[in-house]
């Protein structure tokens, strides 16, 4: 088990690529050669019809979960589809050892669709923060890392976020309505505003790259699951943004925020947006 940030700041130095390499192979094995080429007995509905999972969901996330732990003996595995199997094994985010958090396939709708905006996102947390992360497009074959106190790149370009062109319309990405209790509607309607151009989200993890690339202004979001939100989180924060929940803190992998969220391109956008969320206050 790691004892201190220190041994995990080795392993990266050491297993960063090797982490990467396991990524692309994952989705060379199981996820691509699906696209595109569902079945239908390939799909399934979880919790409704915008709530999708495919066996290359399944596979990809069976895959990273013998592949990493295996780079870093101690470590355990939080994914999405074995979260959804057995709800109790969350606890592990919680938990003294460093934790792997995947979401295999982000975006699994517009896999589904054959559309090439999914991505697959692996983070590295320990003790609630989230150390490093990676946010893989395979169909569009770009990946973005992100490491904490060490800024993070595009393709091994540097990323920032910049701030918004004073006096144009803030772009946000918002959470589908389906998601949404009624009080987060309330506070999402918020941003129907002047001066603020909202949309619905796509690929969570897309979206905070484009908000880690200065594309998109700002997201707001409203429900927790930390394997949509822990890999983009961090490549916002190191590429220069910020994020705030309504309580006015930055969003915890481990649970209990005020929702709904808010990550943006700086911290003064992340706080315009807070404000309109939650009313102006």
């Amino acid at each position: 088990m790691i004892e201190d940030s220190e041994t995990i700041d080795e392993f990266l130095a050491r297993h960063a690529s090797d982490v990467e390499e396991a990524i692309r192979k994952a989705a060379a094995a199981e996820i691509m050669p699906r696209w595109r080429q569902l079945a239908a007995h390939e799909v399934d509905q979880k919790n409704g019809p915008h709530d999708l999972v495919t066996d290359a969901d399944r596979k990809a996330e069976l895959y990273l979960t013998e592949a990493l732990p295996a780079l870093l003996p101690g470590s355990v595995v939080v994914g999405e589809e074995a979260v959804h199997a057995n709800p109790a094994s969350y606890e592990a985010i919680r938990g003294d050892a460093p934790v792997w958090i995947v979401d295999p396939v982000d975006g699994t709708r517009q896999f589904v669709h054959g559309e090439p905006g999914f991505c697959t996102l692996v983070a590295l947390a320990l003790d609630g923060v989230v150390r490093a992360s990676w946010t893989y497009a395979p169909a569009l074959d770009r990946l973005a890392v992100a490491i904490r106190g060490r800024g993070a790149t595009l393709d091994g370009e540097p990323l920032h976020a910049g701030s918004p062109e004073p006096g144009r319309d803030l772009d946000v990405a918002t959470s589908h309505p389906d998601y949404t209790t009624e009080e987060q509607k309330a506070a999402l309607l918020g941003l129907w505003t002047e001066g603020v151009a909202p949309r619905p989200c796509g690929s969570a993890g897309l979206e905070y790259l484009a908000v880690a690339r200065g594309r998109l202004d700002a997201v707001a979001f409203s429900w927790e699951a930390a394997w949509d939100h822990a890999a983009g989180l961090l490549l916002v924060e190191e590429s220069g943004g910020a994020h705030l929940t309504l309580a006015d803190e930055p969003f915890r992998i481990t649970g209990g925020n005020t929702l709904p969220f808010t990550a943006a391109r700086d911290a003064a956008t992340a706080r315009r947006v807070r404000g309109l969320l939650s009313g102006g206050a």
